[in-house]
């Protein structure tokens, strides 16, 4: 059974609390990071949380959710490991999953409306990644996150793949 961490701030608070009955209803194993109020916080917080359980290996999943999701998932993608993205969507879910095999899903908690978010987040945790050639990818992002972890240098052991659709430029 996948752990799964969840976190919001004070503007994604009503729906955390929603998919927090959601999630234990299907059976996941559901860690609440916070908040639990509508008063004002700062989302680093509350995204840091989960995405540095994540980094750890205590958790398998976090879903954040803030106003627009947006500054959840930078503060995930801070952390070694976590592979964020903001999605609003069935298309953007299931294609994070398959292809980016992504572990943190963000929500933009003043945006969602009444959209059917449980559904939405339930088909993201139930969807696999695909591996082969997008497993190779992910393999990619990996190794610069290493790299750049450990030495500052963006440049080191990352060379990109030559592309032979690439040109170059005429002055």
């Amino acid at each position: 059974m996948l752990r799964v961490g969840i976190a919001s701030d004070h503007r994604g608070v009503h729906i955390k609390a929603r998919l927090l009955q959601t999630l234990t209803s299907a059976g996941f194993e559901v860690s609440d990071e916070g908040t639990d109020s509508a008063e004002p916080v700062d989302y680093p917080d509350y995204a840091m949380k989960v995405a540095g359980r994540i980094s750890e290996g205590d958790l398998d999943r976090g879903i954040l959710i803030c106003g627009t999701g947006i500054g959840m998932s930078i503060v995930a993608n801070k952390f070694p490991g976590v592979r964020a993205a903001l999605c609003y969507d069935e298309v953007m879910v299931e294609i994070s999953r398959r292809h980016n095999d992504v572990n943190v899903l963000c929500l933009p908690g003043d945006l969602i409306g009444e959209r059917p978010i449980d559904d939405l987040v339930l088909m993201w945790l139930r969807t696999e990644f695909e591996a082969g050639r997008h497993g190779t990818r992910v393999d990619k992002i990996s190794t610069l996150e290493s790299t750049v972890n450990t030495s500052g240098d963006r440049s080191a052991n990352c060379t990109p793949a030559p592309d032979a659709s690439v040109s170059s430029r005429a002055s």
